[in-house]
């Protein structure tokens, strides 16, 4: 069953947050320099995922140089903490820690929907997280519908002008389904960020 997650607005991570969050936050984090504070980055990174279509540049400087909080989202995007965290979700109880963060996580798995690329997009779907799709899904690609297309076999028509019209349209409907199976090629900024 897809659902939205209801929105909240943005507040810093709560320590039971942050222990509900850092096992799966540390194996995921970037070799390289340490970085001080992993909680100040998340929250960094959580609230501009609170702001649809803000620019890294418009994260406020007490959270540190944006471009380096965004090339530790990509390194995080690369790592797959977004398809660990949506499988947590999915297993976790309702009143588990990660639960009160959801909406924050989805947000911040649409900034990484270009990154994760299909595999983030099937698993999207698979786990009925609407929030963290990057639009709405009838005009995102839909791999499932495509899978259920092939399986479905051409029905068999007689030469008669009627069977030759049915044969027509069902080709017609097939055409069309396949086409809203690869969802569109580009889809305008205020159905993209106008989205819940």
């Amino acid at each position: 069953m897809c659902s939205l997650t209801p929105p909240r607005s943005f507040a810093p991570l709560t320590d039971l947050q942050w222990h509900a969050l850092l096992p799966y936050v540390l194996p995921r984090s970037p070799q390289g320099r340490r970085t001080a504070d992993l909680r100040h980055r998340m929250n960094a990174i959580f609230h501009l995922a609170h702001t649809p279509g803000d620019a890294w540049k418009t994260l406020p400087s007490s959270y540190g140089n944006a471009q380096t909080v965004a090339r530790f989202f990509r390194r995080l995007t690369h790592g797959g903490l977004w398809h660990r965290l949506l499988e947590a979700l999915a297993d976790c109880a309702p009143n588990h820690p990660l639960r009160q963060i959801e909406y924050a996580i989805c947000r911040a798995t649409r900034r990484a929907a270009r990154l994760g690329g299909m595999p983030l997009l099937l698993l999207i779907r698979k786990l009925g997280l609407r929030t963290a799709l990057n639009g709405p899904p009838w005009l995102l690609p839909d791999p499932l519908l495509s899978e259920m297309l092939a399986r479905c076999p051409p029905p068999r028509f007689a030469a008669t002008k009627a069977a030759v019209a049915a044969a027509r349209q069902h080709l017609k409907s097939m055409a069309w389904l396949a086409r809203a199976a690869l969802g569109r090629k580009s889809m305008p900024r205020v159905v993209r960020y106008g989205w819940p």
